[in-house]
């Protein structure tokens, strides 16, 4: 695949079709890109997600979460994230700039929560504790459920992405907008 890609919208369609693999793939590395998003304190923080979902046509890509996760009230507070993907496979590297909608009830996530609800990774969204809560316990697996489930969709519709494409015979980087392209120097 390397440099064959020469118009924008050949790259820009391949760049989708791998954020589609990668929710069908598990060990696509871009199923699992660090999300950054800003504190209360205007710091940045920054964790590896699951990427769930991607929806080509409305341009927004889904994350599960905890509701007391502390990206939550990040994303509540600044709606403004970024996520950055990177493949040794391809040699691309692309950072997309979201706006960020969490949501806890409604018909989306209902929907979500029964699927998630029958597999394994429910007890992730079952825990009586948050996520990061101190322990007493030095090393326990065991985790204490409740009986509300704290399951939270997390909806980023991309407003930007930089891609960047390192290669033998030089690198290529771009800045895709919804309906523009600007080729950038590396």
């Amino acid at each position: 695949m390397k440099n064959h890609l020469h118009t924008p919208q050949e790259i820009r369609n391949q760049i989708w079709k791998e954020l589609v693999r990668a929710t069908q793939d598990r060990h696509h590395t871009w199923r699992t890109p660090v999300l950054a998003t800003s504190s209360d304190n205007g710091l940045v923080n920054a964790r590896t997600v699951v990427l769930r979902e991607v929806d080509v046509v409305q341009r927004n890509l889904v994350i599960y979460t905890d509701e007391r996760s502390s990206k939550v009230p990040e994303i509540m507070k600044q709606q403004a994230g970024l996520f950055f993907f990177w493949s040794s496979r391809l040699n691309w590297q692309l950072r997309v700039r979201v706006n960020i909608t969490a949501s806890t009830s409604g018909l989306e996530v209902e929907q979500r929560w029964q699927r998630v609800s029958q597999s394994a990774t429910a007890n992730d969204y079952l825990g009586q504790d948050a996520p990061g809560t101190v322990r007493r316990e030095t090393v326990n697996t065991t985790m204490t459920t409740s009986h509300k489930n704290y399951f939270t969709l997390l909806i980023a519709a991309v407003t930007e992405m930089d891609w960047l494409e390192l290669g033998r015979d030089g690198h290529r980087r771009a800045r895709i907008l919804t309906e523009s392209w600007e080729w950038l120097t590396p």
